[in-house]
């Protein structure tokens, strides 16, 4: 897999927080921030696809997650 560097900038407080979790961990702080990475890219995706088919479900009567849990249990 080829992979590519990126810069970021972090605050001292942030900073000292990953230098934590790294140390705690036993993970680089790049493992770490990758895996945050793809946790927040795999939220917003989730967002988009509740966001473009909330209009069909509240047109259907889903209207809460409650709703959806009832018609799928």
């Amino acid at each position: 897999m080829k992979t590519s560097a990126l810069t970021i900038r972090l605050d001292a407080s942030l900073q000292r927080q990953l230098d934590r979790l790294a140390k705690a961990s036993g993970r680089s702080r790049s493992d770490i921030v990758r895996d945050a990475l793809r946790r927040q890219l795999a939220l917003l995706q989730f967002e988009e696809a509740r966001r473009q088919v909330t209009p069909f479900a509240e047109a259907r009567g889903y209207l809460t997650d409650e709703d959806v849990f009832r018609a799928v249990s």
